[in-house]
């Protein structure tokens, strides 16, 4: 027997309003946004409760600097808005009574609450419309970073390549790369093509540091074509990115390795990231530690190389500190440990496939904790 037409209409609205998702999805979204929230405002209470440690405890006080942390991150318009809208809502209705000549008793009631609630319906669509322009803003630079991004890895001579980024954002500050490098002369061409493999994170989030990602991809693209060893490259990427980084503040972790297939040999510089994990066939594990200081914070340091002969089986992991530092709800790290037990598991499977087992296992272990940084993971594995 079909539904009554008013069921079917209630289904339709509740479809519209929670886009299909069921109750505990809608649950664990709502508990992701307030964790989000309230590490937001948390972060303006913990910076005024610093500056005067006589005056750490006390509820009215941190209730006062919860208020002021929301307030304060409207325009002076809205914030009297909102101020005008919670004293209609806290104070009490009236009524007040009028005699006409005739004898006969008007009364009037006003009711306060109602015209609090309309200011604060207001207040949501201003601040709605703010978020629509800004999300589709955001939505624009997400494709452009897609863009500049590979979709797909290079098909490298004896190798496969896989790699994977996740944004807490809508935009990221990570970036990934594996390219053939440009031979500046012929000889070298004839000697054949290598590749440059690439892994950065750029210091804070979202637009900002997507921006400078940006720049940190156009730069790498520019300089990795001029003639000079792999050292020359980072040094003349870390004199770019000093002209950036408003004085250090905004500086970027980068591990870059030029990989030879006709002899196997990595050659890399690490630049403040984390150590890579080189997973050799025998199961011994190596880190790729050799280099310097992360780019953009100091002008005119040098950088070291390191150098590494791979063979058949060897498994080489390069990642952000997105993916170490994942944290579940109780606030415990994912840890490099368990992605080394990750690679010993999945040594024999395809670089692809190893790189979704790797995912998956973050996402078991985070289980409904909210995502707080950008994770980035490139595999390569030796064939």
């Amino acid at each position: 027997m079909a539904p009554p037409p008013r069921q079917s209409k209630i289904d339709r609205f509740w479809q519209r309003v929670t886009e299909g998702m069921a109750l505990s999805e809608l649950w664990m979204q709502f508990r992701r946004d307030a964790t989000s929230s309230y590490r937001l405002y948390s972060k303006d209470v913990n910076a005024a409760r610093g500056e005067d440690p006589s005056q750490r405890r006390g509820w009215s006080l941190v209730l006062r600097q919860y208020f002021w942390a929301i307030v304060e991150k409207l325009t002076p318009a809205r914030r009297v808005l909102l101020l005008a809208a919670l004293v209609l809502i806290f104070l009490p209705g009236g009524e007040w009574s009028h005699e006409t000549p005739h004898g006969e008793v008007k009364v009037f009631a006003l009711d306060l609450h109602f015209y609090g609630g309309l200011l604060m319906f207001a207040l949501l669509v201003l601040e709605v419309g703010d978020r629509v322009v800004m999300k589709r803003d955001l939505q624009i630079a997400k494709e452009i970073q897609e863009w500049l991004l590979p979709a797909q890895p290079p098909a490298v001579p004896g190798a496969e390549i896989a790699f994977l980024t996740r944004p807490a954002n809508t935009v990221a500050g990570d970036y990934y790369d594996v390219f053939a490098r440009l031979r500046p002369s012929e000889a070298e061409r004839s000697a054949g093509e290598t590749y440059l493999l690439a892994v950065a994170d750029v210091a804070g989030k979202s637009v900002p540091a997507a921006m400078l990602m940006a720049t940190f991809q156009a730069s790498l693209k520019t300089l990795s074509a001029t003639h000079g060893p792999l050292t020359m490259l980072v040094e003349r990427m870390n004199r770019y990115a000093c002209s950036n980084s408003q004085n250090g503040r905004r500086f970027t972790t980068a591990f870059i390795a030029e990989y030879d297939p006709a002899t196997r040999r990595l050659t890399y510089v690490n630049a403040g990231h984390n150590n890579p994990i080189l997973r050799r066939a025998s199961g011994q594990i190596e880190r790729l530690d050799v280099g310097g200081m992360p780019l953009g914070i100091m002008d005119g340091v040098p950088y070291a190389s390191g150098e590494v002969l791979l063979a058949s089986g060897d498994l080489l992991a390069i990642f952000t500190d997105g993916l170490t530092e994942a944290e579940d709800l109780r606030q415990q790290e994912y840890g490099e440990m368990r992605l080394q037990v990750m690679l010993h598991s999945g040594a024999r499977l395809p670089a692809r496939t190893l790189l979704e087992t790797i995912m998956v296992d973050v996402d078991r272990f985070v289980g409904g904790a909210p995502q707080h940084d950008d994770v980035t993971c490139l595999l390569m594995k030796v064939l």
